[in-house]
């Protein structure tokens, strides 16, 4: 995949497309993106073939049916994704079921145009898999779209983001490269959240958060998932939970959780944050880290209901993912428990 990054680089949107190749594209995004979908369509001319502006989070399967069904109804050949998790995770599911190739244009810090993993919302399960069919043939990184995100959804995307490179640090099949570029993702995104939160139009922060972004989607898009993101799929899919604000809220108790079997991935994560490689002092810098940038704190405050918790556990425990220390039933409640 090709990226291009700086600011103003939305301006190159339609010679991207043109390298392509594509004749008429499809524009993704959401109802609040306006603006950003109009300036988008403005960029490539007569190759807009029109506008789908109903993206959601977790890719409801009756949000993805009704985009490609627009894209046959408009003989598109092709689509730019505009936004974060939700827009690009449309684009993928068009591209999943028509082979569209895509183009992203992400505005927040999800890193989910950097991976080949495709997620789908059906009957309140959401299922996941992986398909480099759907990784966007080009990538355009414009920091001044940025610049307008909300200081609090800056700093949930972020958190979201730097889960991302947690998870590829203990993943199984990390390698010494992967465990570089999560560790500098990590380390520039919380070098830049608390500037974003001080000055959200500075755009040497915003230039550095999204940085972090594209390297930590990048590492997730190159390793296993691991009981973070299980978790984090269950509790969005099935209760509807805010997807950053979850990321955000469970990391913490998961790094809690794993610290025993990943003694690396803590000391990297201890570097980024600038805590040392002590587990417990780790875990807890990343919990005050978010509490002092203004994150959610606990799964009641985005909505979770408390008994739908023993519901979760099945869920995890019925389909596991590979995870550097062992999930029980125990385990799992005690964390999900806390993380409440």
């Amino acid at each position: 995949m090709r990226v291009v990054f700086g600011p103003g680089r939305l301006a190159e949107l339609g010679e991207e497309v043109a390298r392509l190749g594509p004749r008429r594209v499809l524009v993704l995004g959401t109802p609040e993106q306006g603006a950003t979908l109009q300036r988008a369509v403005d960029g490539l001319g007569d190759r807009a073939a029109g506008v789908f502006a109903e993206a959601r989070q977790h890719v409801p399967a009756e949000i993805a049916a009704a985009a490609a069904d627009r894209a046959r109804e408009l003989d598109a050949d092709g689509c730019v994704a505009v936004g974060g998790g939700s827009s690009v995770g449309l684009g993928k599911a068009v591209a999943l079921r028509h082979g569209l190739p895509a183009v992203a244009v992400p505005t927040t810090y999800a890193g989910s145009e950097m991976t080949p993993i495709w997620g789908l919302t059906e009957d309140g399960v959401k299922r996941t898999g992986r398909d480099r069919a759907v990784l966007p043939r080009s990538v355009v990184y414009d920091p001044e779209l940025t610049l307008t995100l909300p200081v609090g959804l800056s700093v949930t995307s972020g958190l979201n983001a730097v889960a991302h490179a947690v998870e590829a640090l203990w993943a199984p099949d990390g390698t010494p490269i992967t465990a570089v570029m999560a560790e500098e993702g990590a380390r520039s995104l919380l070098a830049a959240l608390p500037a974003v939160v001080d000055r959200p139009d500075d755009l040497d922060a915003r230039s550095g958060a999204l940085q972090g972004a594209w390297l930590c989607g990048a590492v997730l898009g190159a390793t296993t998932m691991s009981l973070h993101h299980k978790l984090c799929h269950v509790l969005g899919g099935s209760y509807g939970l805010p997807h950053a604000e979850t990321h955000a809220v469970v990391l913490p108790h998961v790094v809690a959780h794993n610290a025993p079997g990943a003694p690396a991935a803590v000391a990297a994560l201890g570097r980024a944050l600038g805590a040392g490689a002590d587990a417990d002092a780790v875990t807890k810098a990343l919990a005050t880290e978010a509490r002092d940038l203004g994150a959610p704190t606990s799964l009641a405050a985005i909505g979770m209901p408390r008994e739908g918790l023993p519901d979760v556990v099945e869920q995890v425990l019925a389909a596991p993912y590979a995870n550097p220390v062992p999930v029980t039933r125990e385990s799992l409640t005690a964390l999900l428990d806390a993380a409440f």
